[in-house]
């Protein structure tokens, strides 16, 4: 496949996927207007914030083969890297704190509890990760930095 194949196929998965994120959204509204229980209604909330994020990431990969290339300059990083560092030392606090909640919650037989710190550190944990492939990036672009 020649590198314009690939690239319009990405495109073409992109936007096929957005249609299944706008899906999501549509059904995650319905499940909403259906209950009152605030727990489906926040995973559902949840959920659809995520669609509506991913619909967005969709477009910036599309985009970016379609017409608008991407960069990400070393002076942009170093810009803001000291607030970037503040802001994983947050994240990792965060996965203290859900770590000591599930710890403390252990054999308590909270499961909605336990659940929802659940889904907290897995999402306080993702932020970590692309905090640090963002630094990985980093060190790509200053390997002696």
């Amino acid at each position: 496949m020649s590198t314009k194949e690939i690239q319009e196929s990405i495109i073409d998965n992109m936007r096929q996927w957005q249609k299944i994120e706008n899906a999501s959204v549509v059904s995650t509204g319905k499940v909403m207007e259906k209950t009152d229980n605030p727990i489906i209604r926040l995973v559902m909330e949840i959920i659809q914030r995520d669609s509506q994020m991913h619909y967005r990431v969709q477009e910036l990969i599309a985009d970016s083969l379609e017409s608008k290339t991407l960069t990400l300059n070393p002076d942009e990083l170093v810009e803001v890297w000291d607030m970037i560092e503040k802001h994983i030392a947050l994240e990792k606090k965060t996965v203290e704190f859900a770590n000591a909640a599930l710890k403390a919650l252990k054999g308590k037989k909270m499961v909605v509890q336990e659940y929802l710190l659940q889904y907290l550190l897995v999402d306080e944990n993702k932020h970590n990760e692309i905090l640090d492939s963002l630094e990985t990036i980093k060190r790509g672009m200053y390997p002696y930095g």
